[in-house]
């Protein structure tokens, strides 16, 4: 059976000032899990040792890193073109990894047996009252001042050279599957919404989203929040801090999230998602037109700005 990623581990990137990143990703809602005179390490309140890594550096974009379902996977990975040998990780969490650079000249990681960091209370999550559920009985709906709470990264989008090259690159390496293929017109593809293949087991709407943009370049990573109230305090916490914001409040047609996308300090654009679509093996891939991939549900349209 060949290689399957089991979800998105881990965005990794260059900047030259660490102290001035980490104090954006705190207020961005994640949290320190390990800084190194030349590295900084930040986690979400989920089991994973950290989910954003930061190197000092110029800045820029430099990779991903795929989490694996067993260490099995590895000799198999480190077989194919381009693959390092199975190695031992000196990072948060340990594990073992193979290291590919992919056809845009990112560095991306396989990673497995990965140590579980454990789980960070949920503070905001305070259950709903909506007109057909009424989950909150006896107490007000008080929602906490301050970041969002980052449970875990949810997907990476990557503009791509060549979409149907990147496309089956990471397909074979990571058994990825396609949720919907975006058309400029019929067969005339631009991207794909990948997701990772768990069988029956209901995953994300997509873990990779590749764009056939003519050269490489990071579009934007998706970090995934505690619940609607949590996004909007983050939105209100962000705002407050005068951070660049970049698109939302809205809610997607692809992937029917709830999101809202800000810039880093070096412009590097990062979502607040939350209440996304699930499949599993009982949903057909789909092909949809390029007014839908821009398309809203509700919300403002996307800027000219977006993933430049």
């Amino acid at each position: 059976m060949s290689p399957h990623a089991v979800d998105l581990a881990y965005v990794r990137f260059r900047a030259p000032d660490l102290d001035k990143m980490e104090s954006f990703l705190t207020d961005f809602g994640l949290t320190r899990a390990a800084r190194t005179d030349d590295a900084l390490y930040m986690r979400g309140l989920g089991s994973a040792p950290f989910c954003h890594v930061t190197h000092q550096g110029d800045a820029g974009f430099l990779g991903l890193g795929f989490l694996m379902e067993s260490e099995t996977d590895l000799e198999p990975l480190s077989q194919m073109e381009g693959a390092s040998a199975v190695e031992t990780v000196d990072e948060p969490g340990d594990g073992r990894r193979v290291t590919f650079t992919d056809p845009n000249g990112f560095r991306v990681d396989a990673i497995a047996a990965r140590a579980d960091a454990g789980e960070l209370p949920v503070t905001r999550a305070t259950p709903a009252n909506d007109a057909m559920h009424k989950g909150r009985l006896g107490q007000p709906l008080r929602t906490p001042q301050g970041p969002s709470q980052v449970k875990r990264l949810g997907h990476c989008v990557i503009n791509a050279i060549d979409f149907r090259q990147s496309e089956a690159w990471y397909k074979e390496r990571f058994g990825l599957i396609t949720s919907d293929e975006v058309e400029i017109e019929k067969d005339a593809p631009l991207g794909a919404f990948l997701r990772c293949d768990q069988g029956d087991r209901h995953v994300d709407h997509h873990t990779l989203f590749l764009v056939g943009a003519g050269k490489a370049g990071f579009n934007h990573a998706a970090f995934e929040v505690a619940n609607v109230d949590d996004l909007m305090a983050g939105h209100s916490h962000l705002q407050s801090k005068d951070y660049a914001h970049e698109w939302g409040i809205g809610r997607h047609i692809l992937g029917s999230q709830i999101f809202d996308y800000w810039r880093d300090p070096w412009g590097h654009t990062v979502e607040h998602w939350t209440d996304g679509d699930l499949f599993n093996n009982t949903t057909p891939p789909s092909k949809q037109p390029l007014d839908t991939l821009l398309g809203v549900q509700w919300g403002p349209p996307p800027p000219p700005t977006l993933g430049g």
